[in-house]
């Protein structure tokens, strides 16, 4: 194999390895979204309830997306350190609150829509709504805010993994790839 295809290989091979560690992180991310979001229902109003009215739309913000918002700050704060330090390394190439505002802005773009899906996915009405018979709150494996929580985390962490990669750790590979151009980095790993 040509010193091209090697090159691509190692590259892919590395991208492999940090979707893998991003995924052990998001795992852990999603234990410490659902154990937020099973406290706060537990001690909070009931996640169904009315929090205020959007206007005259017949939609309200409830307490699931509050419940939802807040979960998904704590996780994302513990997912930023984990990401930072062990997935991509880039602790020594940045400041903390340098990587962590774009991090966060990554993070909100994903909570926006997942905000959306959950409202679809939590609203009787809605055509994706999880059938209330099956999942009708009886149990936490029959919750509905649970079982949504999870297929919104399930579809946004591609997009989040994708934009982190070329957008919040970005500085990590431009001061590898500065090191290597300097002749000091013949052992350094680009992301």
């Amino acid at each position: 194999m040509g010193s091209r295809g090697a090159a691509l290989t190692t590259r892919h091979r590395r991208n492999v390895g940090l979707l893998l560690r991003f995924g052990v992180v998001g795992v852990s991310g999603v234990l410490v979204n659902l154990l937020t979001l099973v406290v706060l229902r537990r001690f909070g109003p009931h996640f169904d309830e009315a929090v205020v009215a959007i206007g005259s739309s017949g939609f309200n913000l409830r307490w699931y997306h509050v419940y939802s918002t807040l979960a998904f700050l704590v996780a994302n704060l513990s997912n930023f350190q984990l990401n930072r330090t062990w997935t991509f390394k880039s602790n020594l190439a940045a400041r903390w609150w340098r990587e962590y505002w774009p991090f966060l802005v990554v993070g909100l773009a994903g909570q926006v829509i997942g905000l959306a899906l959950l409202t679809l996915l939590m609203h009787p009405g809605s055509p994706i709504s999880l059938p209330s018979d099956v999942f009708d709150d009886s149990s936490g494996l029959r919750n509905r805010l649970y079982w949504s929580q999870l297929i919104v985390i399930t579809v946004v962490t591609p997009l989040s993994f994708v934009l982190n990669k070329l957008w919040t750790f970005a500085a990590v590979r431009s001061a590898r790839l500065g090191l290597l151009e300097e002749g000091r980095g013949d052992d350094v790993h680009v992301p």
